[in-house]
């Protein structure tokens, strides 16, 4: 046999051999995007994470969805101005989740304009009010009822209830205490 110095066999590839124009077996081989994402490949890629991090925020599933929905019609609306978002996912989290803001800060607004005020009185609980308060005190003397009127109700001090009154300024405490009582009791 001469002696020949020949190559070594080429090892043996199991599937498509890549080489620098394409991929035998599947055609072209394919090239990273150019670019940045078209807005189709934004939302495949995104839609997921934001929908499940809306859903453990809110905690309603229709509430996530409409609020994903909201963000990408909005990222969609400034499309074509993209290259002014820096991170359009980022933009996409942060609308959705001002949006999760806006519907608390909504709720908690139109929540006191039903829920009626400490301020917004009925009339018609005053008037039972004054019913209760005239039957009660019709139960007491007409000096204890004066007395306790005038102390607690007009807000008189005991010595200007006295010069209505006529009495020292100890009876009309005297007499409202015992007055008191006798409501308290009654």
């Amino acid at each position: 046999m001469p002696d020949q110095l020949s190559e070594p066999a080429p090892p043996r590839i199991h599937g498509p051999v890549q080489t620098e124009d394409n991929v035998i077996g599947l055609g072209r081989k394919r090239e990273a995007p150019a670019g940045p994402p078209s807005f189709e490949e934004l939302f495949l890629d995104v839609h997921d994470r934001l929908y499940r991090a809306l859903y453990f925020i809110t905690g309603s599933s229709a509430d996530a969805e409409e609020l994903m929905q909201d963000a990408f019609l909005k990222l969609w609306e400034r499309w074509d101005r993209r290259d002014t978002i820096d991170d359009a996912v980022g933009y996409l989290f942060r609308v959705a989740l001002n949006g999760v803001r806006m519907r608390a800060r909504r709720a908690r607004v139109a929540g006191r304009k039903i829920v009626p005020t400490a301020g917004a009185r009925d009339p018609f609980d005053d008037v039972n009010v004054q019913e209760d308060v005239r039957r009660m005190l019709r139960g007491i003397s007409p000096r204890q009822r004066t007395a306790i009127v005038l102390t607690e109700i007009f807000g008189y001090s005991s010595e200007q209830a006295a010069r209505i009154m006529g009495i020292k300024p100890t009876t009309v405490r005297v007499l409202a205490s015992q007055g008191r009582a006798a409501l308290r009791d009654g």
